[in-house]
């Protein structure tokens, strides 16, 4: 147990660092070295994604509360915006994993490329969705909620690369974007957890110190490290070409990607 969980402290090590770094999500990194941990543990190849993605975002139950705690001393979270779409992301999201649940490990791998590749397209091209309308009314967001928390649960991740787009297209200020989508990425995370922990329970095959979906060691060695090294990152980033080192990581995405879809076929 203990060798475990330094394994994946040193994880959260580089997770955390890379979150403060680049600020991108630490979901797309956990759930990769995940696979290839699981793999080399000899986790059966049936639930390795299952227990990646449930781990995941188990895991960003933690971070998300620094982060979004963070945003909110700044005065950069919209709370009335939380409150109209959390419950479109709590239903999306426990909805989500249910749907993973059925989904061999092949079909969530191929999903989780195609997300990459849009996400790392998104990070070369810097695309931002012009200002072009208002957030919708309490219909509107229950439908966004849902999109953006059944998304995110089949891919393992906080929202954040969905929300704020999607709050920026609706004449959100890009900081308080990201300061709410911190802040989202909290009912995510613990709607999805209970999603994967619901559906994974009594799964044969799980290893030791699962509990359903959810792999313990996994989850205390990247919550207790990342969140000690996410300063670190945010330090670093001041200091180097940080535009550069993103299209760096965008293509390292793609290259992950493609070696993970290579290994299904």
């Amino acid at each position: 147990m203990l060798s475990m969980f330094l394994m994946y402290g040193c994880v959260g090590a580089v997770v955390g660092v890379l979150a403060g770094l680049l600020g991108v999500g630490g979901g797309l990194v956990i759930v990769q070295i995940l696979v290839f941990a699981f793999g080399l543990q000899g986790v059966s190849p049936d639930i390795t994604m299952h227990l990646a993605l449930g781990t995941s975002l188990a895991s960003i139950m933690f971070t998300s509360i620094s982060s979004f705690m963070a945003h909110h001393k700044r005065g950069a979270v919209h709370w009335t915006t939380v409150k109209r779409i959390v419950i479109g992301i709590f239903t999306g999201t426990f909805l989500g994993s249910c749907f993973a649940s059925i989904l061999s490990t092949e079909v969530l791998k191929i999903f989780f490329v195609i997300f990459l590749y849009f996400v790392a397209i998104q990070i070369l091209t810097n695309k931002k969705p012009k200002a072009s309308r208002e957030l919708p009314g309490l219909p509107g967001m229950f439908a966004a909620g849902n999109v953006i928390g059944f998304v995110s649960s089949l891919v393992g991740i906080g929202g954040g690369t969905l929300s704020v787009p999607f709050m920026v297209w609706c004449n959100v200020v890009v900081h308080h974007a990201i300061g709410t989508s911190a802040a989202i990425g909290l009912p995510i995370a613990i709607a999805g957890t209970i999603g994967y922990v619901f559906n994974g329970w009594g799964v044969p095959n799980l290893p030791e110190y699962s509990i359903g979906y959810v792999y313990t060691p996994a989850l205390l060695g990247i919550a207790a490290i990342s969140v000690l090294t996410a300063p670190l990152g945010v330090k670093l980033a001041h200091s180097l070409p940080v535009d550069k080192l993103k299209k760096i990581f965008a293509v390292l995405l793609m290259v992950v990607g493609t070696k993970m879809l290579l290994s299904i076929v």
